[in-house]
């Protein structure tokens, strides 16, 4: 058989695919607890917008001077300094105050009208989520972070691509790796899962793979792409089209997660267990 027919028909005998299957089992290994952190998070913060806390104020005469707002804001917080304010947009909204006292920040709402403190402007589901937007984009470590990131995204990125190719079962039994056999053993049912939902959600892997290295590394894509791709690349990334889709997204950013946690176990039952059982015979 040539190469290509051997692909075709048994690519399990494949050279090629013996040295790709070992590429996608150690990098899947090594950045296994990073795409189940990036997943999860991913999956829980497409819904950030309609969480977002509104404190709407009384329209009761003459709104504060910024001079007045600063020193009732000292007045009830003498130990900070007022390091800015951020007047609201429309007559109904609270100002914003930024408070700093050596190398701590704080930010309070103040009703523009009485100069009432009205609360922190973020409730503690925005400040859980603010969390796991840092943690998503940054892996909270800033610009080291982002970079890590940048380098996590390309690895998914060969994921996606060494698992589309070693996905291939041969021309016979494809159909068989695109469905699961629910009433199958545990190993079997795990191996079903990995290889069906792998093939079915390839495409959303590939493309959040492609659009994290897009997020992390703009300028190399801003080089050599319009606007246009950059804008679809950056939608398909978070699903931001319509409600359906943002559901849809929510429930497929898991697929990584589930991804991981099935390959796993495949790597358990195959390598370590059977290792486990030649150290306890020996």
């Amino acid at each position: 058989m040539t190469l290509w027919q051997r692909w075709v028909q048994r690519p399990q005998s494949s050279w090629f695919r013996k040295a790709l299957f070992q590429v996608h089992l150690w990098v899947g290994i090594g950045i296994g607890i990073y795409v189940l952190t990036i997943s999860i998070s991913g999956s829980a913060i497409i819904y950030r917008r309609s969480w977002r806390k509104r404190v709407v104020v009384i329209e009761s005469g003459r709104r504060m001077t910024l001079e007045d707002l600063t020193q009732r804001a000292q007045r009830d917080y003498p130990t900070y300094e007022v390091d800015n304010i951020r007047e609201a947009r429309t007559p109904d909204e609270p100002d914003d105050v930024v408070l700093e006292r050596a190398h701590k920040r704080i930010e309070r709402l103040f009703d523009p009208y009485t100069g009432a403190d009205l609360g922190n402007p973020y409730s503690v589901t925005e400040r859980i989520v603010g969390w796991l937007v840092d943690l998503h984009d940054n892996l909270l470590a800033g610009q080291t972070g982002r970079l890590v990131n940048g380098i996590g995204s390309c690895f998914v990125t060969a994921l996606s691509l060494t698992g589309a190719l070693i996905w291939w079962p041969g021309i016979k039994n494809w159909r068989r790796s695109t469905t699961i056999q629910w009433k199958a053993n545990f190993p079997r049912l795990n191996w079903d899962l990995h290889s069906a939902i792998g093939f079915w959600c390839s495409f959303f892997v590939l493309a959040w793979g492609i659009s994290g290295i897009y997020f992390c590394f703009p300028a190399i894509f801003n080089r050599f792409f319009g606007t246009s791709f950059l804008f679809w690349i950056g939608q398909l990334h978070i699903g931001r089209f319509d409600w359906f889709t943002e559901a849809l997204w929510t429930m497929l950013g898991l697929v990584p997660a589930v991804l991981a946690c099935t390959g796993a176990l495949m790597w358990w039952n195959r390598v370590l267990r059977k290792k486990l059982r030649r150290s306890r015979t020996a």
